[in-house]
């Protein structure tokens, strides 16, 4: 099986959605995401010809297309956002507000040691606390914009 243009483009798109979606520090560094597709690509093929299963050839190359992509900063900022402050802002409001926090909150998370299992750690509490209480103090000084 010879990978395709189509091949890395499926892996381009895949990670390209998720990264806007969820890595927007990411969104500006095409470099990162065609040298992470093509990766994704190589280890699919190199699954497949080694006769794993179309199943397995898929988990090989989602962990290699995602690898330390799990747990996002501007997911964590949205979800304290959401859960937070839904009740001063629309529903419309919260991800572009959550977006206007990221630059503001980035400080926070040089605190912590991120990986990709973080959010099951308690540490995850005192992250969501600590930037409960900057996203606050924003407002306070800055008011809803």
């Amino acid at each position: 099986m010879k990978t395709t243009q189509n091949d890395l483009s499926y892996f381009t798109l895949r990670l390209q959605e998720h990264i806007n979606n969820s890595f927007p520090e990411l969104s500006t560094d095409p470099t990162f995401v065609s040298l992470r597709s093509a990766l994704a690509a190589n280890a699919y093929e190199g699954a497949f010809l080694s006769g794993n299963t179309i199943e397995q050839c898929n988990e090989i190359a989602d962990f290699i297309l995602f690898e330390n992509l799990h747990l996002s900063k501007f997911d964590t900022i949205l979800q304290v956002v959401c859960n937070e402050f839904d009740t001063i802002m629309a529903d419309e409001e919260l991800r572009p507000f959550a977006l206007q926090m990221f630059p503001v909150c980035e400080s926070v998370f040089k605190g912590y040691a991120l990986s990709d299992d973080f959010a099951n750690d308690i540490q995850y509490d005192l992250l969501y606390t600590e930037l409960t209480g900057r996203i606050q103090l924003w407002i306070e000084e800055h008011g809803l914009q």
